[in-house]
């Protein structure tokens, strides 16, 4: 890196930091600039997606309830209910561990993009270090599936309790 030390007026070491520009060429860098843009975006849009997904899945676990409550749902369509959850929930926690998995190819992307660029633009990516942000990722990531379980869980009690008041 290109930190220096120099003497402050109070004559203790300060650390100076010099930045060492990119070595691309203008046209190269433009592109990598590029390229490091659209991988932002992209991880941005995946982290939507997977916070849009876990909503809308709570959202379909109520349909779910209130068709079952609408219908008078008798054993049989119950089941029935119960099997779509259980695929509902799969598929769910699939998707969003697959968008997991394309944020951490763009973000490998960035890294690399990141190589290429001054020592300055380096220094501030490493204002928050890799470790926590994937400490992070995978904690939201845990986070997220927990939901998806809960509400799958909080969905099958309730066509269960839908079905016992039905037959009492």
């Amino acid at each position: 890196m290109a930190d220096k030390k120099s003497k402050d007026e109070g004559g203790g070491a300060e650390t100076r930091f010099e930045n060492e520009p990119s070595e691309l060429d203008e046209q190269t860098h433009q592109e990598m600039a590029v390229l490091y843009k659209e991988s932002t975006d992209t991880v941005r849009f995946a982290k939507h997606l997977q916070w849009w997904t876990v909503g809308s899945t709570l959202l379909a676990f109520g349909a779910i309830l209130g068709v079952a409550k609408l219908v008078t749902a008798d054993k049989g369509y119950t089941d029935i209910l119960t099997g779509v959850v259980i695929v509902l929930t799969l598929a769910v926690i699939f998707t969003i561990v697959v968008y997991q998995f394309w944020q951490h190819t763009e973000l490998v992307k960035i890294e690399e993009i990141n190589r290429h660029f001054s020592t300055l633009f380096t220094r501030i990516r490493r204002i928050k270090s890799k470790r926590e942000a994937n400490v992070h990722r995978y904690l939201l990531l845990i986070f997220m599936i927990s939901v998806i379980v809960m509400g799958a869980v909080v969905t099958y009690l309730g066509l269960i309790q839908l079905l016992a008041h039905r037959f009492r």
